[in-house]
C-alpha cells in the first residue's frame, strides 16, 4: 500500500514538473525565454512542443504576422504653407525579436515608437513637397479633362492643373524609405506606408472653393463672350442674306416688269399698227393719260395757241 502511494506521488509530481515546464508554440508566434527578466538562449521560432524551467524562467511571446499600425489624423504644413490633416497607416512584423524584446518589450511600446518616427517622417515629407504634390496621386497619372472644355476654354491655363514632378506615391516612399531603417534597429521590419486620407484644413478649403467658383466664373464669361460673338457673326450673316435675297428679289422683279411692259408695248404696237386711225386714237388715249396725270384742280397751264392741247380745249369749249 504504501509502494503504491509513493508511485502515484512521484507520477503526481512528475506530471506538474512536465505541465510547468513545458509550453507550446504555434504557427503565428514567435518566442523569447527569459529568466529573472533576462533573455536565455535563442529565439523560439519553430512551432511545436518546447521545455523551460518552471518557476525560474518566463515565456515571452511575440506575433509572426504581418502587424497594422494605424496613425491618427495630424494636422500638418505644406511647403508652401497650406495646411492639411493627414491620416497615415503601415505595416510591420518582428523579423528579430531578440532585439525587440531588449528594445521595447511588447506590442504597445513598438506602437509608440511607430507613431513618433512615422509620424516625424511623414511631417517632414509633406513639409518638403507643395500641396498639390501631396494631393495628385502620380506624376504619370494624367487627370480627368473635359474635351469639350477644353475647346472652349482654349489653350490657357484657366480651368487646368499644372503637372507635377513628385507626386503622393514618391512621397509615401520617401517616408517609407527615411523610416525603416530606424525601425531595424528595434527588430521590426516596416512592409508598407500609405497615406489613408489627406483632408484640407477649414481655411484651405474656403481658398479652394473660392478659386473655383472664380475659374468657373471666368469659364462662364468667356463661354457667354464666344457665345456673344457667334451670335453676332450669325446675325451679321442673316442681315447679309436677307439683302442679297432681296436685292435679287428686286432685280427678278424689275426684269419681269421690263419683260411685261416689253410685251404689253409689242402688242400695243400690233394693234394700233394695223390702221391710220388706230394709231391717231392711240396717240389721242395717251395724251389723255398724260393729261390727267399732270393737270388738276390746283395747277395753272399756260398754252400757246399753236399747242396740242389748246386746240382741243377749243373745240370741247366750241361743242359745249
Amino acid at each position: 500500500m504504501n509502494t503504491s502511494l509513493k508511485a502515484g506521488f512521484s507520477l503526481g509530481i512528475l506530471a506538474l514538473a512536465f505541465y510547468l515546464s513545458a509550453f507550446t508554440v504555434n504557427q503565428a508566434e514567435q518566442v523569447i525565454i527569459t529568466q529573472f527578466g533576462r533573455p536565455i538562449g535563442d529565439p523560439v521560432t519553430e512551432p511545436g512542443l518546447h521545455f523551460k524551467l518552471p518557476f525560474v524562467q518566463q515565456v515571452n511571446s511575440f506575433d509572426k504576422r504581418y502587424l497594422a499600425w494605424d496613425g491618427p489624423m495630424v494636422e500638418m504644413s505644406t511647403k508652401d504653407k497650406t495646411y492639411v490633416q493627414v491620416d497615415t497607416f503601415a505595416r510591420w512584423r518582428i523579423t528579430d525579436p531578440m532585439r525587440y524584446y531588449l528594445r521595447l518589450r511588447d506590442e504597445r511600446s513598438a506602437q509608440s515608437r511607430l507613431e513618433d518616427i512615422l509620424g516625424s517622417e511623414t511631417r517632414t515629407a509633406i513639409a518638403r513637397n507643395e500641396l498639390i504634390e501631396v494631393v495628385r496621386t502620380d506624376k504619370d497619372r494624367k487627370p480627368f479633362v473635359d474635351e469639350t472644355l477644353g475647346e472652349l476654354v482654349g489653350e490657357g491655363t484657366l480651368g487646368q492643373l499644372r503637372p507635377i514632378r513628385v507626386g503622393r506615391v514618391a512621397i509615401e516612399n520617401s517616408v517609407f524609405d527615411a523610416a525603416a531603417p530606424k525601425l531595424e534597429e528595434f527588430g521590426i521590419q516596416l512592409l508598407d506606408v500609405r497615406f489613408k486620407r489627406i483632408n484640407y484644413n477649414q481655411e484651405v478649403l474656403e481658398r479652394i472653393y473660392q478659386r473655383m467658383i472664380s475659374e468657373r466664373l471666368q469659364i462662364a464669361q468667356r463661354f457667354r463672350s464666344e457665345g456673344e460673338g457667334e451670335a453676332a457673326r450669325i446675325n451679321g450673316n442673316r442681315e447679309r442674306d436677307i439683302n442679297e435675297i432681296q436685292s435679287t428679289a428686286y432685280k427678278r422683279v424689275q426684269e419681269i416688269q421690263g419683260e411685261a411692259d416689253a410685251k404689253a408695248t409689242e402688242i400695243y404696237a400690233k394693234a394700233y399698227a394695223q390702221k391710220p386711225e388706230a394709231a391717231r386714237f392711240y396717240k389721242f388715249t395717251k395724251s389723255m393719260e398724260t393729261y390727267r396725270k399732270v393737270i388738276n384742280s390746283d395747277a395753272t397751264i399756260v398754252l400757246s395757241t399753236n399747242s396740242e392741247l389748246f386746240g382741243l380745249l377749243k373745240r370741247a369749249e366750241a361743242k359745249d
